[in-house]
């Protein structure tokens, strides 16, 4: 399996690191019909579309060590917030 995931989802790209992850939970805690833990307790897709947009970047913000970033259609990175 690759080391990154993407998914497109409400114009937003959703990249999902896999080495980062390290199975905290909490963006299925967030929108559990988004994404889900795995059977080795990372992070994966579930229906990311299911979810409303604010919602989705909530969860994907929710990564305690940043390993789902999201991408707007211009490419530029909402989550993690980069640094000002």
């Amino acid at each position: 399996m690759s080391r990154l995931e993407e998914w497109v989802a409400h114009g937003l790209r959703i990249v999902i690191d896999r080495e980062q992850c390290v199975g905290f939970g909490e963006c299925v805690k967030e929108a559990p019909e988004g994404f889900r833990l795995d059977e080795e307790t990372v992070v994966a897709f579930a229906r990311p579309e299911a979810v409303e947009r604010d919602r989705l970047l909530r969860a994907c913000a929710a990564c305690p060590v940043d390993a789902i970033a999201v991408y707007d259609a211009a490419g530029r990175q909402l989550v993690p917030r980069p640094p000002a």
